[in-house]
């Protein structure tokens, strides 16, 4: 059995198939070559030709590849002899070269970015993507280089799946730090299910709110740059905004929306009142939005009948005379419950 077979039959169970070092520029050839070194070290060019059956030439070639990478040095004597880097502080070295190799790639994608914007003095700001695959690729690429903040207005319907790649990229994003602010519409959280989805998101770090009838969708990145359907609902292209006047206004107006909007789940227990259970502040929270028993209970998956009890014993907890009022006392009061519960 050759020292090839042997490395090949070695190969630790879940080792990719490019091999463990492929994601620091490694290639399959070149480990497998390293690793015999590292089992024979100073070996000399025909001692691992001979080992892994390739021509001297080949065995040259990747030598040169795994110095070149610091993965091995050779003497000055004759014969050369070939001896490995110990992998602990090599494989570091590489990873430190790989962060400033996506370091040096994200800057230089900066400046590429300024030239597109410069390179016509007749420029627009705004750009026009088209096609349900490129929209969906723009929209999540928008998110993925937030920094610091994305305001999204929701709505039906939808060009990728919201319950899938959306919450994905979301909780990912969320747990870097990033602050998520959604406007919904009514009309966004029309069953359970995604009512469910939203809490969850809520109780990750994003701040929801709902609103009836919102007059567009709309996702806005570090208030550098936006993206809005150009015609709903086929949704077939999508504006692209970067910064101008325009963008400065749709800010502007995702945050008068904002304002006017019901929260879905305050924080806020500063003032906490008498303890309602989280079916109640559910409950409430689509009160607040101003929806009505029957559609409650469509949403929530209840009898109306039974909403309408519910409804009663709240409204008297906190003395409102309305649904809706109910729903403004509770988020103003910071009972609107927390989506952990």
């Amino acid at each position: 059995m050759t020292v090839k077979q042997m490395g090949e039959q070695q190969q630790p169970v879940g080792t990719p198939a490019g091999g463990v070092l492929a994601p620091l520029g490694v290639s399959p050839a070149d480990e497998m070559l390293y690793r015999v070194l590292l089992r024979h070290p100073q070996a000399t060019l025909a001692d691992l030709a001979h080992a892994v059956g390739w021509q001297a030439a080949r065995v040259r070639r990747h030598l040169n590849s795994l110095e070149s990478l610091g993965l091995l040095t050779r003497t000055p004597s004759r014969p050369v002899r070939y001896t490995p880097a110990a992998p602990e502080t090599a494989v570091e070295v590489l990873a430190l070269q790989r962060q400033k190799d996506l370091e040096r790639a994200r800057i230089g994608a900066a400046l590429l970015a300024e030239e597109f914007r410069i390179a016509d003095d007749n420029s627009s700001p705004v750009t026009v993507v088209r096609g349900r695959q490129a929209i969906q690729q723009r929209f999540f690429q928008a998110q993925q280089a937030t920094r610091r903040e994305v305001f999204i207005i929701d709505r039906p319907p939808y060009v990728s799946d919201p319950a899938h790649r959306q919450v994905q990229i979301q909780n990912e994003q969320l747990s870097r730090g990033v602050l998520y602010r959604t406007i919904y519409d009514q009309s966004s959280l029309d069953t359970p299910e995604k009512l469910a989805k939203v809490r969850t998101l809520a109780a990750r770090g994003e701040e929801s709110r709902v609103l009836a009838d919102v007059p567009l969708k709309l996702v806005i990145s570090d208030r550098s740059l936006a993206l809005v359907p150009f015609v709903l609902p086929t949704e077939q292209e999508v504006l692209v905004l970067q910064g101008s006047a325009l963008l400065d206004g749709l800010v502007t107006l995702f945050e008068l929306l904002w304002q006017q909007a019901v929260p879905l789940w305050s924080r806020d227990r500063r003032q906490p009142a008498k303890r309602f259970t989280a079916d109640d502040e559910q409950l409430l929270a689509l009160a607040a939005a101003g929806l009505t028993d029957e559609t409650i209970a469509r949403r929530l998956g209840v009898a109306q009948r039974t909403v309408e009890r519910r409804m009663r014993r709240v409204m008297d907890q906190l003395n409102a005379q309305t649904r809706f009022q109910a729903g403004l006392q509770a988020a103003q009061l910071g009972i609107l419950g927390d989506p952990q519960v």
